[in-house]
């Protein structure tokens, strides 16, 4: 399956497909994917997602145009902000469990919306604007679109292999005993909070990639990858695509795209249509398309 979606992917470029769409929902699939290591397969859901994607934005937003940093190391630099906040963050939060956990990771998220609202660096409301792509690594020329996208294609690859190889690695294994019954994994011996802070450190971490990613696609920073509803976004995609399965954020993420693209022309009803196909979806789909497409496939077999 993997290198069937790596080739369809590949291949968008000699389609009519609208390539910043593609790229935008590349994104986003990195930073569902992300989530979903973090809900799917370690058991913490978190209502503050968008802190690690938006701070990781505005770093590299401000390395690149103030600093004039190169792509790759501006993408470095926002990506080890978002892991040095996560591993802050998460040494609060893993402290509580359940909705507490989840409430918690609300209200981090809500004081960095407030202070990144007032900094002098992010320019409040107007966000950081016009911010160059450059070369990546002095040969890459981002400024072209296919170009780009190749480039964003790649990370997203690279991240998803990644998340695959966690997953399925010893250290994946004790992640999923402790979702299914943490005591159970404590009398084992092992430490469940050192492996629930180091899964939402690299679950943050990926997040802030994908904000890294996101900024120079789009070439500006704003308070929208910090707001709640981001974090909405990215819990919706999730449970759309199917929690707990690799493919599944990436159809949530592709799905939540085209639907904000395609459906852009009804105005103020989109969201009462987004609403409504969700509703559908659930109702259809309980376990998400992907985890439900499994779970049949298993049972005719």
């Amino acid at each position: 399956m993997f290198v069937g979606m790596a080739l369809a992917l590949a291949s968008l470029p000699l389609t009519s497909v609208y390539l910043f769409f593609a790229m935008q929902a590349l994104c986003l699939a990195i930073f569902a994917c992300a989530f979903n290591l973090l809900v799917g397969y370690g058991g913490l859901l978190s209502f503050g997602h968008a802190m690690f994607l938006g701070t990781a934005g505005y770093v590299s937003a401000h390395a690149l145009k103030v600093w004039q940093f190169p792509p790759e190391l501006g993408i470095a630099v926002g990506t080890a902000a978002a892991a040095a906040l996560a591993a802050t963050t998460g040494y609060i939060a893993i402290r509580r469990q359940g909705i507490y956990f989840s409430m918690i990771t609300l209200a981090l998220a809500q004081l960095f919306y407030f202070a990144y609202l007032r900094a002098p660096f992010t320019h409040g409301e107007d966000g950081i604007q016009k911010i160059p792509r450059g070369n990546l690594f002095a040969v890459i020329n981002l400024a072209d679109t296919t170009t780009l996208y190749y480039t964003v294609l790649a990370g997203f690859l690279g991240v998803f292999l990644l998340i695959y190889r966690i997953v399925n690695s010893p250290f994946g294994e004790v992640l999923k005993s402790i979702r299914e019954n943490e005591q159970r994994a404590v009398s084992l011996g092992y430490i469940t909070d050192s492996y629930k802070l180091i899964v939402f450190i690299l679950s943050g971490t990926l997040a802030g990639f994908a904000g890294s990613l996101k900024v120079i696609v789009t070439q500006n920073a704003s308070l929208s990858d910090v707001h709640w509803a981001t974090s909405g976004d990215v819990v919706l995609m999730t449970l759309l695509g199917g929690v707990g399965t690799l493919f599944g954020p990436v159809v949530g993420a592709i799905a939540l795209v085209a639907m904000q693209q395609y459906l852009a022309g009804f105005g103020q009803w989109v969201t009462i249509i987004q609403g409504g196909i969700f509703i559908v979806c659930v109702l259809v789909f309980r376990r998400g398309i992907v985890g439900e497409i499994a779970h049949r496939s298993r049972a005719d077999g």
